[in-house]
């Protein structure tokens, strides 16, 4: 994670953003951060803290600087090579964390590339989402430098400008998604990954329902707000942690 100390919305690189500028209420984004961080270690997981930057007001958004995966067995970092010229001085600091963890980094020679916003992991096999921040020759590229399957899914509504925004992993044979975010020949290709592939009903998706994390296969941290997912994650067996992200929504981004 990353400190919120200058988390804002101060440019707009997102559609979400636009009505947002300066109105953070950042003390608040300052708690529910916290409730977030405090909710993972209440999991038994480790939390690592980046320092806040200031000028680097999306540095909190760290799933989108790099690609946290494995190699040969090895923890490996791919190192992304952002979309938004704001955004790009964040990725030297998610390396310098990786250099201070004694964790090796690659860099792709092809870009955009988005880290975690757009690659997820399914077991060995890595989704790679391209059409508005990652080029889909970036996504293959990684899973060439990680020796992975790729399943490339092409995005076609900037609302979902991210993978995470509309793909949401719950387990080897669950996902959720959004529909209309997809080209038809992605929605195609997650058929056949998902023995369940569940659509969230749409008012949720743009309350970022999709935009949860389901960090040890069990508990699924929500955003509040999303209620039939909520009920459709119990149906799945899993535990529902639902938790405020109000400001980060302003910003495009939720857990």
């Amino acid at each position: 994670m990353a400190d919120p100390a200058f988390f804002d919305v101060a440019y707009v690189i997102n559609p979400h953003m636009a009505a947002h500028v300066g109105r953070v209420d950042r003390a608040l984004a300052v708690r529910q951060w916290e409730q977030l961080r405090d909710t993972y270690r209440a999991l038994g997981l480790p939390v690592h803290v980046l320092p806040p930057v200031e000028g680097l007001p999306d540095l909190v958004f760290v799933a989108n600087p790099s690609l946290a995966a494995l190699r040969d067995g090895e923890p490996v970092a791919v190192l992304s090579r952002m979309a938004a010229p704001e955004r790009r001085a964040e990725v030297a600091l998610s390396a310098r964390f990786y250099a201070a963890s004694g964790v090796p980094t690659v860099e792709p020679s092809h870009g955009p590339i988005e880290g975690c916003g757009d690659l997820l992991w399914r077991g060995d096999t890595l989704f790679a989402g391209h059409g508005f921040r990652t080029s889909e020759a970036a996504g293959r590229e990684v899973g060439a430098l990680l020796g992975s399957r790729v399943v490339s899914l092409a995005l076609v509504d900037p609302d979902w400008y991210h993978l995470d925004t509309c793909l949401m992993p719950l387990s080897p044979d669950v996902a959720f998604h959004v529909p209309g975010a997809f080209a038809p020949a992605a929605l195609t290709a997650l058929r056949a990954s998902f023995r369940e592939l569940v659509p969230v009903p749409e008012s949720e998706a743009r309350a970022f329902a999709c935009n949860g994390c389901c960090p040890d296969g069990r508990h699924l941290l929500l955003p509040v707000g999303c209620p039939k997912t909520a009920r459709l994650a119990r149906s799945f067996g899993f535990e529902v942690l639902e938790l405020d992200t109000s400001e980060f929504l302003k910003s495009g981004g939720s857990v």
